[in-house]
């Protein structure tokens, strides 16, 4: 009955009848107006923004012709290695020579190029059709390199010709030199089987690693030339390593795709 009495004495008592009612409190318009702000910002950037995308594969340094296995046309015994690994041939240059019943045969190269495996030793047997060595295609040392990445077949469509790519070199502390710099030339749009890689990149392992996740297809990158860097190609960094990189080096490629507006994805 207290209780009820002093509700109504509130409630006849005019000392408060006169002051403003508050809707919100100052704390709450500001956050209002920051929400407000950020969705306006937001809807701003969904229709004039854009999402830069990218595609990782594996990758390998090569001259733009690729290599090939060179095989003994005949059977017998290795009785002198003539040629050195890394050592660049012309055509019809003498590798081994193997002794066989109607007589010493030498093992020439096809064309001209880079001794990168050799694979015969004095002593061995060999049959018709051996592998070797394994010669790169490439008519003079200083001739450019291109970065060979092969693509999962489902993103190859989306890569447009001069994408920006970035290529970690495994031979290269990306910690210190930064990555190697380059746009796409070309992008075969027919999947490779790991044979196809292997005689292109003459070393079947390399066919299997590249192919150990499916069918890919290969994205020829060319290289940015630098005039001040010592390597001869532009880097994220400033100079870059102070040597040329070899080919036949693996690297992991980093291919920007085209921009994308925030609304072709945020809408279905």
């Amino acid at each position: 009955m207290q209780f009820r009495q002093q509700a109504l004495a509130k409630l006849q008592s005019p000392q408060e009848l006169d002051l403003p009612v508050r809707l919100a409190r100052p704390q709450g318009r500001l956050a209002l107006g920051v929400t407000v702000a950020v969705m306006a910002a937001a809807s701003v950037w969904a229709v004039t923004g854009s999402v830069a995308s990218t595609v990782s594969a594996g990758a390998i340094l090569t001259h733009g012709q690729g290599s090939y296995v060179l095989q003994s046309p005949v059977a017998g015994q290795v009785t002198a290695v003539l040629a050195r690994q890394g050592r660049q041939l012309p055509a019809n240059a003498p590798v081994i020579k193997v002794r066989t019943p109607q007589g010493d045969s030498v093992v020439r190269t096809v064309a001209a190029g880079r001794i990168t495996t050799l694979a015969a030793t004095i002593g061995q047997i060999v049959q018709t059709g051996t592998d070797v060595a394994a010669v790169e295609k490439v008519a003079h040392a200083d001739d450019p390199l291109y970065a060979t990445v092969y693509v999962p077949a489902q993103n190859a469509a989306a890569i447009p010709a001069g994408a920006a790519v970035d290529l970690t070199v495994s031979s290269v502390p990306a910690q210190r030199y930064g990555v190697l710099r380059g746009r796409v030339r070309s992008v075969d749009r027919a999947a490779q089987s790991a044979q196809s890689i292997a005689a292109f990149l003459g070393d079947s392992q390399l066919g299997r690693q590249f192919t150990k996740d499916g069918r890919p297809v290969a994205v020829t990158v060319e290289l940015d030339n630098s005039r001040t860097a010592k390597s001869g190609y532009r880097w994220s960094t400033a100079d870059g390593p102070p040597f040329r990189p070899a080919s036949m080096t693996l690297a992991s490629a980093s291919i920007r795709l085209a921009d994308q507006h925030p609304v072709d994805w945020l809408l279905p």
